[in-house]
């Protein structure tokens, strides 16, 4: 069985508090086999520095980052001016990878560059769009 590399982006950690939804079961049925989650070095600094905040989004980054325990860390290094978003991009790009985000920008550009996204769906479904590429 093929393995699909899948990057979490750091709002789509937040699904299951805003949703109720298993986002690692639900994409697996998306995908229909074996799944390597992958969470970026930069979204994990990210998620950090959100979670320190406080109010709310702190308290939904801290759940975050217990979910990235069930995923493969993958240390990236952040190049000059790069975005979290570019870095996602540049990532998926390079590994062929699909993406799981529910960032409107982010999921356009990499529509455009015909990499696969996964988002939720009337609040209530994971939905993919695009073409997976397997390893």
């Amino acid at each position: 069985m093929l393995t699909v590399k899948v990057i979490l982006d750091s709002n789509f950690l937040f699904v299951p508090l805003q949703f109720q939804i298993d986002i690692f079961e639900e994409i697996r049925e998306l995908i229909n086999g074996k799944v390597d989650f992958i969470v970026l070095s930069t979204t994990i600094e990210e998620l950090r520095k959100i979670s320190n905040k406080g109010g709310k989004l702190s308290r939904q980054a801290s759940f975050a980052l217990k979910l990235v325990e069930k995923c493969k860390v993958l240390n990236v290094k952040r190049l000059d001016r790069e975005s979290n978003d570019d870095v996602i991009v540049r990532i998926a790009k390079k590994f062929k990878c699909a993406v799981a985000t529910n960032d409107r920008t982010l999921k356009r550009t990499l529509r455009n560059m015909g990499i696969a996204v996964i988002y939720v769906r009337k609040k209530s479904r994971l939905e993919m769009e695009g073409t997976i590429n397997s390893v």
